[in-house]
């Protein structure tokens, strides 16, 4: 079951990548240059003030100094990367190995 809701999750956002990338692709072309959207225009024009209860979340609750090198690093990159990155880590983790015996083994 866990492993399941961990797929699910890798769904989700291997989805969220893809539009991401169709709608930075989209963008692109109406401007006949690459455009590619930061995680963190991409999470303003959605919700503003989520980012700022995120933001003072981290730095009262987490190690303050978290936010600057490492946060602001991942909302300046593309969204579609962070979003396939997420996808790659929940897939990782909800992966079902194949039986080692192989399949013409006697068992």
């Amino acid at each position: 079951m866990i492993r399941f809701i961990f797929r699910l999750l890798a769904y989700v956002a291997l989805s969220l990548s893809i539009i991401a990338a169709v709608l930075d692709a989209a963008r692109s072309v109406g401007a006949s240059q690459i455009v590619m959207t930061s995680l963190q225009n991409a999470w303003q024009s959605i919700s503003p003030s989520s980012l700022v209860f995120a933001e003072t979340g981290i730095k009262s609750h987490f190690y303050p100094v978290l936010w600057d090198p490492f946060m602001l690093f991942v909302l300046e990159t593309p969204t579609f990367i962070v979003f396939a990155l997420i996808a790659f880590l929940f897939y990782a983790i909800g992966y079902k190995r194949e039986n080692g015996a192989g399949r013409f083994a006697a068992r």
